[in-house]
């Protein structure tokens, strides 16, 4: 169990700092990736699920996402004694995932100064503001993620390809419908930088908006069993 925590918590890690690295390198003032739009974020953060799998896959099941474990849970495939302990490893992964990348940029927080920017490097916000739609956005991409992910495993993919087909359903997810909340579908993923924006000492940062952060949690995690029962229900 201690390898597969590891795993998980450096899968995850991968995923947040490679995930939350290309939000900041298109958002921060002076970076040389400013304003490469929402097709670079959606191309970076497939490609961040991909490696953080790769970089994990030989320790854990490389869930790296509580909503994912809880969703294998359900199908079967998982054993729930475990959901509890991989998702902290996941979240604490997502938190130094996320002050490796305050580290990395540490000038362009000085050169930044809107606090919303900031925050969105770290946890996802919605594009309107309407905490049942938001959350309704969440279930839906969180049921297309695990639900595929379930369906994957019957699929007679080359070894070795599997991540890079995950990556693909990342990409798709977020351009189709990641514009309405910037597609957490992860509660790690959420959290555990959130946390990260609380506590570090970032230049020109605001509030880490928590009346929000139930969003993420909760709408991935019941997408992920409804993902999960769906799968199911086929013979």
């Amino acid at each position: 169990m201690t390898l597969q925590l590891l795993g998980e918590f450096i899968g995850t890690l991968v995923l947040v700092l490679l995930g939350d690295g290309v939000v900041a390198g298109v958002s921060l003032n002076k970076s040389k990736a400013k304003d490469a739009g929402w097709v670079a974020i959606t191309l970076g953060w497939g490609m961040a699920v991909t490696l953080g799998v790769y970089a994990s896959s030989f320790l854990s099941p490389a869930h790296l996402n509580p909503a994912v474990s809880i969703g294998m849970a359900v199908a079967g495939d998982f054993p729930w004694s475990s959901v509890l302990p991989y998702s902290l490893a996941q979240i604490a992964g997502g938190f130094v995932g996320a002050a490796l990348v305050w580290i990395h940029y540490g000038p362009h927080w000085r050169a930044t100064k809107d606090e919303a920017t900031i925050l969105g490097i770290f946890s996802t916000g919605p594009a309107i503001r309407s905490y049942a739609a938001n959350f309704i956005s969440e279930v839906i991409g969180t049921i297309v993620l695990v639900f595929s992910l379930l369906a994957f495993t019957r699929g007679n993919f080359t070894a070795g390809l599997n991540p890079l087909v995950v990556g693909v359903l990342i990409i798709a997810i977020g351009l189709s419908l990641g514009g309405t909340t910037g597609y957490a579908i992860n509660p790690a993923r959420d959290l555990g930088p959130r946390l990260a924006h609380a506590v570090l000492p970032i230049a020109n940062k605001g509030g880490s908006d928590w009346a929000y952060s139930w969003v993420p949690i909760v709408g991935p995690m019941v997408g992920g069993i409804i993902g999960a029962a769906l799968y199911l229900l086929i013979p």
